[in-house]
């Protein structure tokens, strides 16, 4: 595998516990190395659903992927303030430049009130049973529900929004670093 280096330009791949794609978004560039986590930003990039159908992100984003931990992170710059969606999701690998994952559907949506609500528990029950996810699974994904939430209280610094406030700082630097680059 290949080193990986801030600057560097990844797509995303997000997947079911079936083996199916389920959103792809074109791309992600990294923004530092930690340990156990790398983070990456993106701004308005394209994002193509299972059935074909492609949007872009509206807002600049700062996200985080664990090398161990069950779920992501993933800070939004809106003009109101800095939300947070957490994706409960396998913890990531790295293929041919393709970040990859399994999402598990249950989510940690975080307002800049600080306020959150846990999200698409139906969908999580419905994938739960068509997909027979094991008690293990179960117990797993849970799991880091709960360590995603204690995170949270506990201000890790995936939630603090001036750090996220400089790494897109950095992000809009290295793409203006990247363009002008291309015009020498």
């Amino acid at each position: 595998m290949k080193k990986i280096c801030i600057g560097d330009v990844y797509q995303i791949q997000c997947y079911k516990h079936n083996g199916k794609i389920h959103r792809s978004w074109n791309e992600a560039v990294v923004l530092d190395i930690k340990k156990d986590y790398i983070v990456f930003g993106n701004n308005k990039t394209k994002v193509t659903e299972s059935q074909g159908t492609c949007w872009k992100t509206k807002e600049p984003a700062v996200m985080y992927f664990f090398k161990e931990q069950w779920f992501n992170i993933i800070a939004q710059l809106k003009k109101d303030g800095i939300y947070y969606y957490c994706n409960i999701a396998t913890p990531f690998i790295i293929e041919e430049d393709t970040i990859k994952y399994i999402d598990y559907d249950l989510d940690l949506r975080i307002f800049p009130s600080g306020e959150f609500k846990i999200l698409d528990k139906l969908e999580y029950l419905y994938h739960k049973r068509i997909m027979n996810y094991s008690d293990d699974l179960d117990k797993v994904i849970n799991n880091g529900l709960d360590e995603l939430i204690k995170y949270y209280k506990n201000k890790a610094i995936m939630f603090d929004n001036a750090r996220n406030r400089y790494y897109c700082q950095e992000y809009f630097k290295l793409k203006e670093e990247e363009k002008n680059s291309n015009f020498l």
